[in-house]
């Protein structure tokens, strides 16, 4: 297997094509923590390039120098054969360059002409022209996106398709695209990759981010891993397994979900009965009558494009939002009515959906998020107070156990990288033993170590009786963890899955309606 400077080295030389990116010697210092260290990525032009690597290897970093948010300390950026300075998201973008975050950055209250021309009204206006140029790149590309459509009425595929046709609208030629299938179900994977193909063909170059080894070595050309801030090869994916993939990026074997034995119980650790949801601004169910039994030792897993109910499920559970009708039982307890403090109190953990806006407070240091949701539990307090010092200590030694990787506990959670994040808040709830633990989706954004760990963690933790909802994007994951799977559409559970016998394609087809559970199974 040919090292990057080797592989580089061989592709000069052979006279391939011409590359769209070269980046050399790129270092980007932070206090304490170098994130890149002597970088080298080679591009060519007209393909679809992965980067992998754990979290903290400084993917991030170095695709937001090569996106012009921060500068290199030292080292050069060369765009189709030119060397350049980035100096801003702007330059990259007039540098051909566009980037697609793992969050999208798309307002639900207008239309999607409205969001694609945000910002580049210039281009060409905000009327008739722009919404011409619009279907001529979606015609172009195949990606077809309807302009006066609201955001709020369009599934999560057609939004990655609305953000990829942002970029395109600004002139973009290379496009970064960071973990673009996390929250998309197989047949919407498999339409992306089919779009990214014909932007392949189109002469566009596309670099592609992912955890996810099974797609990378499906769609990409050429793979570089990066470890430790450094590059460390470039790969032909016809020449690597996923599992030497995963030896490259973290120096163990590819990991599996799968449980072991069963250890369901018969005790209730969470009823939901007849919950119906009503929403705020319609007289639409969000929830409509979902039943469900969660015992202890038990994983029950929800299966479903996102925006059909799982995250007002969380919520209702949670005490954040009040059911419209139907009861939350913890065990023999009535929690319908309780508060989110007493839920937490009464032993439910929660790993939420948006780590940003229900998990963590960015601008506050380690310790103290630590602390969100347990500021009324030991080590955190001693009597009416606050221990600073044994939540420091507490903080410390989750860093340590859960390979949370930053230069100090004094640091703000916003500093860290989004897998580092992560395994932050899954090490604090699983350090307070919960009884019930709501995870949604719980290895979003983590590599495949720290993956690993975190279904370690959960499995055990269901071998001591704790009872698991677990929802999640990734079908392996489900399959592999849970003991039930239900798929949710249009806010009710449609169909009970055997994760033994259960595949991808026939959950993917009970997500998206085609077919339903009891169908299925038969």
């Amino acid at each position: 297997m040919a090292t990057a400077v080797e592989s580089a080295a061989a592709a000069a030389g052979a006279g391939e094509e011409p590359l769209a990116v070269q980046l050399k010697g790129i270092t980007k210092r932070f206090p304490g923590v170098v994130a890149n260290s002597d970088i080298a990525l080679d591009v060519r032009k007209g393909t679809i390039h992965a980067i992998v690597g754990e979290n903290g290897a400084g993917k991030s970093t170095l695709m937001k120098i090569l996106y012009g948010v921060q500068p290199p300390d030292e080292g050069t950026i060369t765009i189709n054969g030119t060397q350049v300075e980035l100096k801003s998201p702007t330059e990259a973008i007039r540098a051909g360059i566009g980037m697609v975050f793992q969050h999208f950055m798309l307002a639900e209250n207008l239309t999607v002409l409205e969001n694609v021309v945000l910002g580049a009204e210039k281009l060409h206006g905000i009327g008739d022209a722009a919404r011409a140029k619009i279907r001529e790149i979606s015609t172009e590309y195949g990606l077809r996106v309807e302009p006066d459509v609201l955001v709020s009425e369009i599934g999560v595929g057609d939004r990655q398709r609305i953000e990829i046709l942002k970029v395109l609208y600004r002139g973009a030629k290379i496009l970064i695209l960071d973990e673009p299938t996390a929250v998309l179900v197989p047949q919407e994977v498999n339409e992306l990759f089919e779009h990214l193909r014909e932007l392949k063909t189109e002469g566009l170059t596309v670099i592609f981010i992912s955890h996810k080894l099974d797609e990378v070595l499906s769609v990409a050309d050429d793979i570089t891993v990066i470890r430790r801030g450094t590059t460390v090869a470039a790969v032909d994916p016809k020449d690597v397994t996923a599992r030497q993939l995963a030896e490259l990026m973290v120096g163990s074997e590819l990991p599996s979900p799968q449980t072991e034995e069963s250890t369901v119980t018969d005790e209730p650790r969470l009823t939901l009965d007849g919950i119906d949801l009503v929403g705020q601004a319609s007289a639409r169910k969000i929830l409509d009558g979902i039943d469900l039994v969660i015992h202890a030792g038990e994983i029950v897993g929800i299966a479903g494009v996102e925006g059909n109910g799982q995250a007002e499920l969380v919520e209702v559970v949670m005490g954040m939002r009040r059911p419209t009708s139907g009861r939350v039982l913890l065990g023999e307890t009535d929690i319908t009515e309780a508060g989110v403090r007493e839920i937490r109190e009464a032993g439910v953990g929660y790993i939420p959906e948006d780590r940003h806006r229900h998990g963590l407070l960015l601008e506050a240091p380690l310790w103290e998020n630590m602390m969100l949701g347990h500021q009324t539990e030991p080590p955190n307090v001693k009597g009416p107070l606050i221990d600073a010092r044994a939540a420091k200590a507490d903080t410390a030694r989750v860093v340590e156990q859960f390979d949370v990787r930053t230069p100090s506990i004094l640091v703000t959670a916003g500093s860290l990288s989004g897998g580092n994040q992560q395994k932050l808040i899954v090490g604090r709830e699983m350090s307070h033993a919960p009884r019930v633990l709501l995870a949604a989706h719980p290895t979003r954004g983590v590599d495949v170590g720290a993956q690993a760990a975190i279904w370690d963690l959960i499995k055990a933790a269901r071998r001591d009786g704790m009872g698991v909802l677990l929802i999640s994007a990734d079908l392996e994951e489900l399959v592999g963890l849970s003991d039930t799977i239900w798929v949710i559409l249009r806010g009710r559970l449609s169909g009970e899955f055997d994760p033994n016998v259960v595949t991808r394609e026939e959950l993917g087809a009970a997500m998206t309606g085609a077919t339903t559970g009891e169908e299925e199974q038969r």
